[in-house]
């Protein structure tokens, strides 16, 4: 990766720190590829670097500091993914657009299955994510924000819209993300509810289909995605392609 005037701007001291910790991030996603999320070891880690255990404690406090700085540039990345896919179909009707994006995602968790675990496998031991994650996952849901609140309610999902009424009142972040995605929705509820359920559909299927669970049953998980978010786009009522 290119510098960038960000990096231009560090101290010599700044820019050596910030390529060690890159190199201890690498390090411990090939153990985490190799070995799932339980094999992350602070010390093998350090011995692969050529570091002692204590040394590599300066630049992360801890396992679960590690953690969350990969699980934070994991959403990241997916993040850019969808932001790239949402740019790319910008022209398309809402219900292609939709399905571009759930697309990207599930391409970006297949090309690097160890990383999308990280972000919804299951949780390592005794480790619970910082509050500040939930904004990094935010950033992966926005995209699809802004194109269901191009639908229309849908009366089926009453009781969820009920729920996510009650969570927008108690937790204001929620309200703000919403307006930032879809500035001119005048009631962000319901595209609210509908992203939960793009994100519970297209969630579930992509982790089965990367932790190998459609193997040997002949069909193409993304034919299911298809028509997951097909469906949802149509009970919405998100236009197509003439």
């Amino acid at each position: 990766m290119p510098p960038t005037a960000a990096d231009a701007a560090q101290t010599p001291r700044q820019r050596y720190r910030a390529q060690v910790q890159q190199e201890v991030k690498e390090a411990a996603l090939t153990q985490i590829a190799a070995g799932g999320i339980e094999a992350l070891s602070i010390n093998a880690i350090a011995k692969t670097l050529g570091m002692s255990g204590p040394a590599l404690y300066k630049y992360f406090r801890n396992r679960d500091d590690l953690l969350t700085a990969l699980i934070s540039d994991g959403y990241e990345d997916a993040a850019e993914a969808i932001r790239t896919a949402a740019h790319r179909a910008a022209d398309r009707s809402p219900r292609d657009r939709l399905l571009a994006l759930a697309h990207a995602y599930r391409d970006w968790a297949l090309a690097q299955p160890h990383r999308y675990l990280l972000l919804a496998g299951t949780p390592a031991t005794a480790y619970e994510a910082p509050a500040h994650t939930t904004d990094s996952a935010r950033a992966v849901m926005g995209p699809f924000l802004a194109v269901l609140a191009e639908g229309r309610p849908w009366p089926a999902a009453e009781p969820l819209y009920e729920e996510v009424r009650a969570w927008t009142a108690a937790t204001p972040s929620v309200a703000e993300w919403a307006a930032a995605y879809a500035p001119a929705a005048a009631d962000p509820v319901p595209a609210l509810a509908t992203s939960v359920l793009a994100w519970t559909r297209m969630h579930g299927i992509v982790s089965l289909e990367v932790q190998g669970s459609f193997q040997g049953m002949g069909h193409d998980a993304g034919t299911l995605l298809t028509l997951e978010m097909g469906t949802l786009a149509d009970a919405v009522g998100l236009a197509a392609d003439a």
